[in-house]
C-alpha cells in the first residue's frame, strides 16, 4: 500500500492594488504580471467601487486574461450606520465581489478599538457580520476581518473573541504586522490567529508608519513565512505600501517576496 503524498501549503504571491491607487486597473494588471506575482486584492474605494457589477465584471476578465487570479476585494465595509444605511453598503459590496469573482472580501470590524468600543456597538458589529456572511456563504464567498489599529481586531485577543462570537465557518481574518509592534510579538500574534487566518498583508513598517522596503524586515517576514509554511494550509501574501507608492520597486518587493515563499 502506498504512502500518501502530503501536499505542500500553497502560499500565493500576490498585490493589493490599494497599494497604487493613482494607477488604472490595466496597470497595476501589468504591474503585477510582470512582477512575477500570481494574484490582486481588488480595492473597493478606487478600482472596483462597491455596487459596480459592470466594472467589477471588467476586471475579472482583465485579471484572468493576464494569467493572474482575484485574490479577494478589498472593501471598506465596516458595518456602522443606520440599518438602512448598511443594508445598502453590504448589498453594494456583496454585489462587486461576486461579479469580480472573488473568494474572499476584506471587512472592517467598526471603526473603534476594542478597548474604546461599548457592548452595544460590538453587538451591532457582531451581528451584521453574522448577516453578510449568511449571504455570501452560499456564493461560496469568505469574509475576512481587516487585521487593523482602531478596530475591534485591534489586539489579538480581541480578534479572537470576534471570531467566536460571530460563529460562522466562512468568516476569517487577515494578518499583519501593528503598527509599533516589535518582530518577535508580531509573529506571536500571528501563531495566535493561524488557524483562522485566510490572507497575510505583506509590508515593512517601523518603527510607526514609516515605509520600509520588504527586505528590511527580514527577521519578521521570514519569520512569518515560516510559521505559515510549518503551518500547512494555503494563504495569499499580498503585497501592500511599498515606499512613496513607487511602481518602479514592485518588481524588487515581488522578488524578495516570491524568495522567502518559494525558496
Amino acid at each position: 500500500m502506498s504512502t500518501p503524498i502530503e501536499e505542500s501549503p500553497v502560499l500565493r504571491p500576490g498585490l493589493c492594488s490599494v497599494t497604487y491607487r493613482e494607477l488604472t486597473p490595466a496597470e497595476v494588471i501589468d504591474l503585477a504580471r510582470d512582477a512575477g506575482l500570481e494574484c490582486i486584492e481588488w480595492a473597493g474605494d478606487v478600482h472596483v467601487p462597491a455596487g459596480d457589477v459592470a466594472g467589477a465584471a471588467s476586471v475579472r476578465g482583465a485579471t484572468e486574461a493576464a494569467g493572474l487570479a482575484v485574490a479577494s476585494y478589498g472593501s471598506y465595509l465596516d458595518f456602522l450606520g443606520s440599518e438602512e444605511e448598511f443594508a445598502l453598503a453590504a448589498a453594494g459590496v456583496v454585489s462587486a465581489a461576486e461579479a469580480l469573482g472573488a473568494p474572499r472580501i476584506r471587512v472592517w470590524a467598526g471603526r473603534t478599538g476594542s478597548a474604546e468600543a461599548d457592548s452595544q456597538l460590538r453587538d451591532t458589529v457582531v451581528a451584521r457580520i453574522r448577516h453578510v456572511a449568511d449571504l455570501t456563504r452560499p456564493l461560496g464567498i469568505d469574509l475576512g476581518l481587516e487585521f487593523h489599529g482602531h478596530t475591534l481586531t485591534d489586539e489579538v485577543g480581541s480578534t479572537l473573541r470576534l471570531l467566536e462570537e460571530v460563529d460562522r465557518a466562512n468568516v476569517l481574518t487577515y494578518w499583519q504586522p501593528h503598527q509599533g509592534m516589535p518582530s518577535a510579538d508580531a509573529l506571536s500574534t500571528l501563531r495566535r490567529v493561524l488557524d483562522r487566518t485566510s490572507t497575510i498583508h505583506a509590508f515593512s513598517w517601523w518603527p510607526m508608519a514609516e515605509r520600509l522596503e520588504l527586505a528590511e524586515r527580514a527577521d519578521l517576514w521570514r519569520g512569518a513565512v515560516e510559521i505559515l509554511a510549518a503551518a500547512g494550509g494555503d494563504h495569499d501574501v499580498l503585497l501592500e505600501f511599498v515606499p512613496d507608492d513607487d511602481p518602479s520597486l514592485l518588481a524588487s518587493e515581488a522578488a524578495t517576496l516570491r524568495e522567502w515563499l518559494h525558496p
